[in-house]
């Protein structure tokens, strides 16, 4: 009997760390804006996965051309707060357009509210005013959304904003696309919140070190690779293994080989751009 005790404990430790973890990254993850990995972040699954991937290839060859990044976000509902404050702070996190020339456009549809909303970086406000915003908006876009013709829409949308983009003259696209120095920088979040899990272990125990550790791993993680919800729990979950549940025997927690990369091919990320509250917003 005691021995059957003693063997679960330690397992109910093991799980109630991993539920914890799993807790605290579900809740942080649905505080806010959502972090920034695509160019194309549906959290309503209107478009299936062909869709998502046509418009991801047609934002990245454009950005490719251009230098300008426009990505688009689809959530439920902005509620509590209104879309142009809620697209405000997506601007403010997810920095699209590049630093210096500001050159980002973020189409954000509240698929609930049935509103959505066009955030017009600094760089682009000579040539999508306010006017022009409301104009692609409510003559482009609503007209397929009022036929539930989502997709239809935001590539609509999309491609006229391209077409107004293409007529400004701006700095050419830098060559350096930064995928090595994201996969240099996964490596060092990843090792760092190893190192940081094995000395918390010893001044808290296994579990509870590997849980912290796994938390701002994945927190880390999310926030300078703008990984998903789904590759920052993974990073975070991996973490809290290989430290919370790592065996002193023969026998234990194996990595399996190791991790190779992020999780979904990569990351992308804004370049730094700013926003000044330009755009327009408007319902279907």
């Amino acid at each position: 009997m005691l021995r059957t005790l003693s063997t679960i404990f330690p397992r109910a430790r093991y799980g109630l760390g991993f539920f914890l973890l799993l807790f605290c990254m579900e809740t942080w993850a649905m505080v806010g804006v959502p972090e920034l990995s695509r160019r194309v972040t549906d959290l309503t699954g209107t478009l299936n996965a062909e869709q998502v991937n046509s418009l991801e290839n047609k934002l990245a060859a454009f950005e490719a051309q251009k230098g300008s990044q426009i990505a688009v976000l689809i959530v439920p509902t902005t509620q509590p707060k209104d879309i142009a404050e809620f697209g405000i702070e997506v601007a403010d996190l997810w920095q699209i357009g590049r630093k210096g020339v500001d050159d980002g456009v973020i189409l954000i549809v509240a698929k609930d509210d049935r509103k959505m909303r066009l955030e017009v970086g600094y760089g682009l406000e000579g040539v999508i005013p306010d006017a022009v915003a409301k104009r692609v908006i409510a003559e482009t876009i609503t007209p397929r959304f009022q036929q539930d013709d989502f997709a239809g829409g935001i590539d609509a949308g999309v491609t006229q904003l391209m077409k107004l983009i293409e007529g400004e003259p701006l700095p050419a696209p830098s060559e350096n696309s930064g995928e090595n120095l994201g996969e240099g920088s996964f490596m060092f979040i990843l090792v760092g919140g190893l190192i940081a899990g094995f000395a918390l272990s010893v001044m808290m125990g296994r579990v509870m070190g590997g849980m912290l550790a796994g938390l701002g791993t994945g927190l880390v993680a999310a926030l300078v690779l703008g990984l998903a919800f789904s590759a920052a729990l993974f990073v975070g979950l991996m973490v809290f293994f290989i430290v919370g549940v790592r065996s002193t025997g023969g026998r234990g927690w194996s990595s399996g080989g190791g991790f190779g990369g992020s999780s979904g091919g990569g990351s992308w990320g804004g370049g730094g751009g700013r926003f000044g509250g330009g755009g327009a917003s408007g319902s279907w």
